[in-house]
């Protein structure tokens, strides 16, 4: 993203900080429930809650008129929170795989569905993309990112596609390569859905012949 629209973004957000001492912030949202153990064993702890009041204070320091700015402000004005988590630690192994797929467990519902799953052999390197899909519609996303000696969630509530990200990376707290990940998905699904097609010919061919 430009960098007046980085700008922009910050501005908006300092100035909802804030101003955010005199709403009366109501329980997070935020779906992981390891956030104190976890805060408990970084050496630095980030945390980020916007909900879609401050997304909208924030959003009217985006110049409709600009292009990349234009774009963004319709992406956060449909938008009903941004929750983020970012722990930084002294050393590898201050969160364990057993964490990791106890984050996971609490996605293995109906609603959710995974976009994105890079495994690691030590769970070092580790990412996944889930997508809530509400009636069919795209309408949330998690993403957990967890290196050696770092681990970031982020949800995003409301109506997201991957596509989005390339706005939204690099601010609000998000990490600068989540439309990278987001990317993978789209190139998986578009690998599954020419594996399917080649099949789908292969199979027809092979009817076809005497």
């Amino acid at each position: 993203m430009r960098a007046s629209v980085r700008n922009a973004f910050w501005v908006g957000l300092a100035v909802a900080a804030t101003a955010a001492g005199a709403w009366a912030q109501a329980s997070s949202p935020f779906p992981v429930t390891l956030e104190k153990q976890l805060a408990e064993r970084a050496a630095n702890y980030t945390e980020v809650s916007l909900d879609k009041r401050m997304l909208d204070f924030a959003s009217r320091f985006l110049n409709a008129k600009d292009s990349d700015q234009g774009q963004a402000k319709r992406i956060i004005e449909k938008l009903d929170g941004v929750y983020v988590r970012s722990y930084e630690f002294d050393k590898p192994g201050q969160y364990t795989t057993a964490d990791l797929e106890s984050v996971r467990r609490q996605f293995e519902t109906p609603e959710w569905t995974e976009l994105v799953k890079t495994r690691s052999r030590d769970g070092s390197d580790d990412a996944d993309i889930y997508m809530k899909l509400v009636n069919g519609e795209a309408h949330g996303m998690f993403i957990l990112d967890a290196e050696a000696k770092e681990l970031d969630f982020v949800y995003i509530s409301g109506p997201i596609r991957p596509e989005d990200l390339q706005d939204l990376s690099g601010n609000f707290g998000i990490p600068s390569d989540a439309y990278a990940l987001s990317k993978k998905a789209k190139e998986k699904d578009q690998t599954k859905a020419d594996e399917k097609a080649q099949k789908s010919a292969d199979k027809t061919q092979k009817e076809g012949q005497p």
